[in-house]
């Protein structure tokens, strides 16, 4: 941020010798007064920006010049004039740039230069403005944001094993419809998390968009591609799904029957080895002098015996109600544990790659 607020002093700093100084214009104001709106967060914000308070510049100037043609009065002009560029600035388009329609028009009543000559003057003045601001948010310390992304990546693997052993420590205890109320939080906090690296994942492509600080400014350290974010939806997706499952047996008219007594402990296995790959995941994240090994691998091992287990259980059974819960839930864990191997793979998991 600091470096942002001294970017756009300069910026207007400049716009101003540039108008006022070296070229003496009329109204040199619009010039700095332009520049320092456009030092954006972003440099692709700056050019659309730009783009959007040209044309609104524009627009009220034209608009102010035809009110007072019309009323030949100032105070009638403003009157006739401010109502349209305000109800044209309120175009949501235009967003936080919608203000200059209506300033505009003001500066040119007020100042009295709405003659044709002063027209051209004014949208000059505001061209070089618009010009500098964009130059010095392109070429000086361009703002590339790749730290949110890196805050938020610990999320989903972090809340995803919190999640996996939270259910694998009620299925042991016996677990009950009062549980199902943290499944349902602890769920909605992993998608939270999804949903902030996703943010994250936008304002980082938009921020590198007409951004020559990509190639000046290489990140530090790279970052999982955004297909390893898929592959933590599809986790938390299975997850929530087991979790819907285990529940559906609590409830007072449920549509499938309680799981029989063996299937909570298989599955609460099976929970816990996925909480241990989640929090290998994690440390390969939050430990960067740390790679991955055959640890994730090895913690697989008890999820696929558990795995195993229900499939026994589920062949074993002649009940057709029992049937659909444990075949529900053997094909729902056989989903995760495929996602979890997917997840280990250099090319689409754990393996990094520089946010393009």
């Amino acid at each position: 941020m600091g470096v942002q607020a001294l970017k756009a002093a300069g910026a207007a700093l400049i716009a101003w010798l540039l108008a006022g100084w070296w070229w003496q214009a009329p109204m040199a104001l619009m010039a700095p007064w332009t520049a320092v709106a456009l030092v954006q967060s972003k440099v692709y914000r700056s050019v659309r920006a730009g783009a959007q308070q040209l044309a609104l510049i524009t627009s009220g100037t034209l608009i102010a010049a035809a009110a007072v043609s019309l009323t030949h009065s100032t105070t009638a002009a403003i009157a006739l004039a401010l109502p349209l560029t305000t109800l044209l600035g309120n175009y949501t388009r235009f967003g936080d740039q919608g203000l200059y329609a209506a300033s505009t028009a003001l500066f040119v009543l007020t100042y009295g230069t709405y003659s044709a000559i002063d027209i051209g003057h004014r949208l000059l003045e505001s061209l070089l403005g618009a010009a500098v601001g964009i130059a010095v948010n392109a070429l000086i310390l361009p703002p590339v944001h790749l730290r949110g992304v890196r805050d938020v990546l610990p999320g989903p693997p972090r809340q995803a094993a919190r999640f996996a052993r939270l259910l694998a420590d009620d299925l042991e205890g016996g677990h009950g419809g009062d549980h199902t109320q943290n499944w349902t939080a602890e769920s909605d906090r992993l998608n939270q998390t999804l949903t902030d690296l996703r943010t994250a994942r936008g304002w980082t492509q938009e921020s590198l968009r007409l951004n020559p600080g990509h190639r000046l400014r290489r990140p530090p350290s790279a970052i999982p591609s955004p297909s390893w974010d898929i592959g933590w939806e599809r986790i938390a997706h299975h997850l929530t799904a087991l979790a819907g499952l285990l529940a559906e047996g609590t409830r007072e008219e449920p549509a499938l029957a309680a799981p029989p007594t063996e299937v909570p402990a298989h599955t609460a296995q099976l929970l816990r080895a996925v909480a241990d790959v989640c929090e290998r995941h994690l440390r390969s994240l939050t430990e960067p002098w740390h790679q991955p090994d055959d640890s994730i691998a090895e913690a697989m091992t008890p999820a696929r015996d558990a795995h195993e287990q229900l499939k026994l259980f589920l062949l074993a059974q002649h009940d057709r109600e029992t049937e659909a819960v444990v075949g529900a839930l053997v094909t729902r864990a056989q989903q995760l544990i495929h996602d979890l191997d997917h997840l280990t793979q250099p090319s689409t998991g754990s393996g990094t790659s520089p946010v393009r």
